[in-house]
């Protein structure tokens, strides 16, 4: 079975990275990887907020964590970057895992609370471990992404979409199993689940593990494609921004996840002539999407919708079962 529109979102992003390269921009080619790092950020969020119903506010800090990692692997040690990616990943998961163990019979605002405490316990951590993170210095001289001799900042375009792509595939094939109706049965009322045999407090642990990999493999490629990470760039506001995503592109939705990433990473560089009234302007559009649109853009009952449309048809045009 081939879903019409996951072939047009790949072969559309395809044209956009030829182009861009097309282009000899590194202006416009920085802005798409700051896009899909972005994408990778609210689709793993989205996981946890959407399909579980936890409100999580500390997303930026594994998003950090993962920055983190590859950089001091990177410089200090000389990991290559295919070995920092993954690594990155690892560490983010360890220790979005360890951190959450306590807060799992949470929910709700209860649980919200805790992720914020998470995230901020980590932001001083960063800033103030001057002996390994070197504090509000940060981390200079990064390593661009390299593989098989290949580096530039077109390089790391091709790369960073080749992980993008990645991550959804992997978010889209959990959201779309029966793991991810034991996600969304665990949402509408977790004691209930837990009286049908879903393991409620494992289920928790693994999704939230998940998507802080996933975060922490987008850490690692902003720190591979920037070249200078520092504790300011993984501030609570960081988890608000990527929450403003997921809320305006659709909870529980990942087209939601990705047309908001784009919207909310494209608009304030298209708005950049009116200098310091853009973030009104973007302001102005957060909250009239969540005024006229409070299920998102593409809400997701429409976007179940859509992937049953695209898969009840196989290759030869007969009715699939779902």
């Amino acid at each position: 079975m081939r879903p019409r529109l996951n072939a047009w979102l790949v072969a559309g992003l395809v044209a956009l990275v030829v182009g861009l390269i097309a282009l000899k921009s590194s202006y416009f080619i920085q802005i798409a990887i700051t896009t899909m790092i972005f994408v990778i950020l609210s689709a793993s969020l989205n996981l946890i907020t959407g399909s579980a119903g936890l409100l999580s506010l500390g997303h930026g800090a594994f998003f950090g964590v993962g920055a983190y990692a590859a950089a001091l692997l990177a410089t200090r040690f000389g990991w290559p970057f295919w070995l920092t990616l993954p690594a990155a990943g690892a560490v983010a998961a360890l220790v979005g895992a360890l951190v959450a163990v306590p807060t799992m019979r949470l929910t709700s605002i209860y649980f919200a609370v805790a992720t914020l405490g998470i995230g901020e316990m980590i932001y001083v951590t960063l800033l103030n471990w001057v002996g390994l993170t070197r504090g509000p210095m940060g981390i200079r001289s990064i390593p661009a992404a390299t593989l098989f001799g290949q580096q530039g900042i077109a390089f790391s375009l091709v790369v960073t979409a080749a992980v993008m792509l990645s991550a959804l595939w992997v978010v889209h094939r959990l959201a779309h199993s029966y793991y991810g109706n034991a996600l969304r049965a665990l949402r509408e009322d977790d004691a209930c689940a837990d009286a049908m045999g879903i393991d409620v407090g494992r289920l928790k642990l693994q999704t939230f593990g998940v998507a802080c990999a996933l975060a922490g493999v987008a850490g690692a490629l902003y720190a591979h494609t920037t070249g200078f990470i520092s504790p300011e760039s993984f501030r609570f506001g960081e988890s608000i921004l990527v929450l403003s995503m997921v809320v305006v592109g659709g909870l529980g939705s990942l087209y939601g996840s990705v047309i908001g990433a784009v919207i909310l990473t494209v608009l304030p560089e298209l708005l950049r002539d009116l200098g310091s009234y853009r973030m009104i302007a973007v302001g102005g559009v957060l909250f009239a999407s969540i005024l006229f649109l409070p299920r998102g853009l593409v809400g997701e009952v429409s976007a179940i919708a859509l992937f049953r449309r695209q898969i009840r048809r196989d290759p030869t045009g007969r009715r699939a079962s779902w």
